[in-house]
């Protein structure tokens, strides 16, 4: 084999080694959480040896941090493909809040969740979890923006985006002990009527894709 396709190879095997180690990492924190996520219960979750799993992620923070960060990434590219198939008009900003609050309520969110709770008392953990958190925060800021097509340049836009998040997020936590549903629908039919009112211009509705420079607070 030549020299070329054998490195093309060990490349695609290198790949599929950390997809398998990163999707075990995510199982692992919402069924064991934190204490119970340890890396050898990761790699033989994942099918790796126990030096693969070191080659590629020597610490367990560096481990969990990279599959929050790959897990995140492949959700936004899924809500965008989702939003890309609710139709323009008057209900689309009640679906795109729809399937921004199930983000809040999967299996990433509750290993996100897991992951806060443990960085207040370990040092490593927070100082790797921070600067993601932030990164993660900014973007789906953004995305949030592109999905409901409004302008931040608006006054009151960002803050009502930001606003949104947080009602997400306060409710994704509200509905991790216990079934929230109820609630949560009745709250979010509230809020869509009071966002639809402050995210509307007064010259006309929302439009798709407006320009944005967003950033999370």
């Amino acid at each position: 084999m030549p020299a070329a396709s054998t490195r093309v190879a060990q490349q695609e095997r290198s790949r599929a080694t950390q997809a398998r180690l990163l999707e075990a990492t995510v199982e692992c924190l919402v069924e064991h959480g934190w204490s119970g996520t340890t890396t050898t219960v990761v790699a033989a979750r994942a099918g790796v040896s126990r030096g693969a799993q070191l080659h590629h992620y020597p610490t367990r923070a560096a481990l969990v941090t990279a599959a929050v960060t790959h897990l995140t990434e492949r959700r936004a590219a899924e809500l965008r493909a989702e939003a890309e198939a609710v139709p323009a008009g008057p209900r689309r900003l009640d679906r795109v809040v729809d399937l921004l609050a199930a983000a809040f309520t999967g299996p990433l969110f509750v290993a996100a969740l897991e992951l806060w709770v443990a960085a207040r008392t370990d040092a490593e953990l927070r100082d790797a979890l921070v600067p993601l958190e932030a990164r993660v925060g900014r973007e789906m800021h953004r995305l949030t923006v592109e999905l409901l097509g409004v302008d931040e340049r608006r006054p009151g836009v960002r803050e009502t985006v930001q606003v949104t998040l947080d009602l997400l997020r306060g409710l994704g936590v509200a509905n991790l002990l216990s079934d929230d549903s109820a609630r949560r629908t009745a709250l979010l039919h509230t809020w869509k009527r009071q966002l639809a009112g402050l995210l509307t211009p007064d010259d006309g509705p929302p439009r798709s894709g407006a320009a944005s420079g967003s950033e999370q607070p």
